[in-house]
């Protein structure tokens, strides 16, 4: 049940993400914000970037791009202090924050003391991998979240992993386990179904950014061997990152048949994952640690009837079953992805009882609408306990 003591059906929760709001965190805005059916999000961070659109009657941040706020947004992440940011969460009364990523999650730790309101913290992937060594000076960011660790750990009511990796990299550092709860995130699986009147080609495709911990090296070299069996087989590259210059030249060295598309809109990105044969997600454990949560592309692939062939890495094994739904390799295994990848292609009858098993399994298990009530479920414990 809701928190009584708020006296409104549907009271405001703060979804708290120091940049308002990155392209590449739609999961925020579209399956965690707007997809809540009995709390009203309000998105509260730092300072806006470009990237997505946010209601703007309901997004409120620090700093809105002056010197003054720059100033004002310093001052908010070492000391805490932004009187005229409280004055404005005060008039909306929340009832709870949900910080997105551990780095967020220590700078709402004093609005949360401020607002004498719970704080939720959502670990999602490097926040609870990467090495200290390597991490705590990357960013101011970093710095304050490491200086502030231990009281996120004493202070917040939940944190949230979005996979049962994730969760044991938290206790690993200290979390205390009782706190931590796996929740995984949910696709609208009505926006990502398969549109069978299209035919399905000889595509391999890889969405994701091109950084070390996504494997696409291994790909590459991987379809490679794919193309000297498979001529026609064409591989798409969906994404941009660091690693892009030198992707290709990769490429251009080892196949005869292959695309860099850079970023695409998820409408595009659908589109690939209704003519493609097989999803190549060979994600891998960076050197400085940096690992996946769970990749929301194997689950949306997954929802197209579209089977994976991926690795052993962070929560992936979580999402796809392997021999059933798609193929785990271990990571940085060329072969090993070049085999399944072939075995897909090859083998049509196969390849239509993992697309089935895919569809099925993501239905069941992934479903946003389902999700998202079990979150809500998480909001209203946290607050009954509060009672």
């Amino acid at each position: 049940m809701l928190d009584k003591t708020q006296g409104i059906s549907h009271p405001a929760v703060i979804i708290f993400s120091s940049l308002l709001l990155p392209a590449s965190q739609t999961f925020v805005r579209d399956l965690l914000g707007e997809a809540l059916e009995n709390f009203t999000p309000y998105y509260v961070g730092s300072r806006f970037v470009k990237g997505l659109t946010l209601p703007s009657e309901r997004a409120i941040v620090v700093n809105r791009g002056n010197f003054p706020g720059q100033v004002v947004e310093a001052a908010f992440k070492f000391s805490g202090v932004a009187p005229k940011l409280y004055q404005k969460l005060q008039q909306i009364n929340p009832v709870l924050i949900n910080a997105q990523f551990g780095l967020s999650g220590v700078l709402a730790l004093p609005l949360a003391r401020k607002l004498k309101i719970p704080l939720l913290v959502h670990f999602r992937g490097a926040d609870a991998t990467v090495k200290e060594e390597y991490a705590r000076y990357a960013s101011v960011n970093h710095w304050i979240y490491y200086r502030r660790r231990e009281m996120l750990k004493r202070e917040a009511q939940i944190f949230l992993a979005v996979s049962n990796f994730i969760k044991t990299k938290l206790i690993e550092q200290g979390f205390p386990e009782e706190k931590i709860i796996t929740h995984y995130d949910g696709i609208n699986i009505q926006k990502f179904q398969q549109d069978v009147s299209i035919p399905r080609e000889p595509v391999v495709l890889f969405v994701g950014r091109l950084t070390e911990k996504k494997g696409c090296e291994y790909l590459i070299k991987s379809m490679a061997r794919v193309q000297s069996i498979l001529p026609n087989t064409k591989l798409i590259i969906i994404g941009d990152g660091s690693l892009r210059s030198e992707l290709e030249a990769l490429a251009a060295k080892l196949l005869s048949n292959y695309q860099f598309l850079g970023v695409q809109s998820s409408d595009v990105v659908k589109s690939w994952m209704n003519r493609a044969k097989v999803l190549a997600a060979p994600s891998v454990t960076a050197n400085q640690g940096d690992s996946e949560g769970l990749p929301t592309v194997v689950v949306e692939a997954q929802a197209m009837a579209l089977p994976v062939v991926s690795t052993f890495h962070a929560g992936i094994p979580e999402a796809v079953i392997n021999g059933e739904t798609g193929f785990l390799v271990a990571e940085r295994d060329i072969d090993g992805l070049a085999e399944y990848i072939l075995a897909l292609l090859k083998d049509n009858e196969k390849w239509h009882y993992f697309s089935v098993k895919a569809r099925e399994h993501i239905t069941k298990n992934f479903d946003n609408s389902k999700q998202i009530k079990v979150l809500e479920g998480i909001y209203s414990s946290c607050l009954a306990t509060r009672i």
